[in-house]
């Protein structure tokens, strides 16, 4: 199971529709990134372990992701009838999940140690502990990478995989750091 191409094949199979080699050295944080996080857009910046400030400050994500040096990006992207075809673009959010959940389940008994970053919040837990109780199940716990302060695009980019499919589409983006 070392084999990485092995990995990519697992990643594939769970549903992605995209999955590419991520250098971890090419991962910047940004504080401009945590600074949209702070404007709270999505309702979830101060009420999770897997957001800011939950998550810790951007130097301490620094210190946890530099513990790794390769990773797999994953995205799961759908057409879309139109510009306000939020139907597709709900259900693609829900499958991009289901494909995160299974595919971290089967990596997990490879690679425990993994670091596993999705898109948006940690939703394992109807209700988050934070800020009064630790995390009930860190080992299943998904950090996002813009909470971490990565701006998706730029990751995507630096590591030669398209962000942008073209008109019509819409891309969900995560990814696992292994070792």
């Amino acid at each position: 199971m070392e084999e990485f191409n092995d990995i990519k094949e697992i990643a594939v199979s769970c549903g992605f529709s995209h999955v590419g080699y991520l250098d971890v050295g090419t991962i910047t944080l940004m504080h401009e990134v945590r600074d949209a996080c702070a404007e709270n857009k999505c309702h979830a910046y101060g009420t999770n372990w897997s957001c800011p400030p939950g998550c810790g400050t951007l130097s301490e994500c620094e210190e946890r992701i530099k513990e790794y040096k390769r990773g797999l990006i994953l995205q799961s992207t759908a057409i879309l009838e139109d510009a306000f075809d939020v139907e597709t673009m709900m259900s693609l959010g829900e499958t991009h999940a289901e494909s995160f959940d299974k595919f971290s389940l089967k990596l997990k008994e490879y690679h425990p140690n993994a670091m596993i970053i999705g898109a948006g919040a940690c939703s394992k837990c109807t209700k988050c502990t934070f800020p009064d109780n630790p995390c009930r199940f860190p080992e299943k716990m998904t950090s996002s990478m813009e909470g971490l302060g990565m701006l998706v695009s730029n990751v995507c980019k630096d590591n030669d995989i398209p962000y942008y499919y073209g008109p019509n589409t819409i891309t969900y983006v995560g990814c696992v750091l292994i070792d």
